[in-house]
């Protein structure tokens, strides 16, 4: 069996950039979860609140986020051992429509999230054609 070797690109740094930044959303998404369970008074253990539907809207923005992170995070980075900056790229991409989705929802209607959900999807299915182009290297495909 061979074992393979690879050097890590500097450009991989820049991923790391872009993983600072997925934390950033996430702390922001985060506060703003816990202003609004201080402003409409939701007490733990409730996820959501029969009376505040724009509480609803704020935890089901964070919540959606972390459901999506483990893909994000891991498509991120191994997309960036072959194509650092395609996935410092795609990965700016998913943030930018993480932020769209979450002011659309941050509005009260759920219905404005759509564009940035479809951003954040699209960059997404752009970091997995980068991991497959990795893994077809590795595997010696092309």
């Amino acid at each position: 069996m061979a074992t393979i070797g690879f050097e890590i690109s500097p450009d991989f740094g820049y991923v790391f950039l872009v993983f600072i930044g997925i934390f950033a959303l996430h702390m922001w998404q985060f506060a703003k979860v816990m202003n609004m369970r201080k402003k409409f008074k939701v007490e733990y253990p409730a996820l959501y609140s029969v009376k505040h539907p724009m509480f609803n809207c704020c935890q089901r923005v964070h919540q959606n986020t972390l459901e999506n992170l483990p893909f994000a995070i891991t498509a991120l980075l191994l997309a960036g051992f072959k194509h650092p900056r395609l996935a410092t790229a795609f990965g700016s991409l998913w943030i930018v429509g993480r932020v769209v989705y979450s002011l659309g929802y941050y509005s009260g209607n759920p219905k404005q999230r759509l564009p940035g959900a479809y951003i954040a999807f699209v960059a997404q299915l752009l970091l997995l054609v980068c991991v497959v182009s990795g893994a077809g290297g590795v595997l010696g495909w092309w």
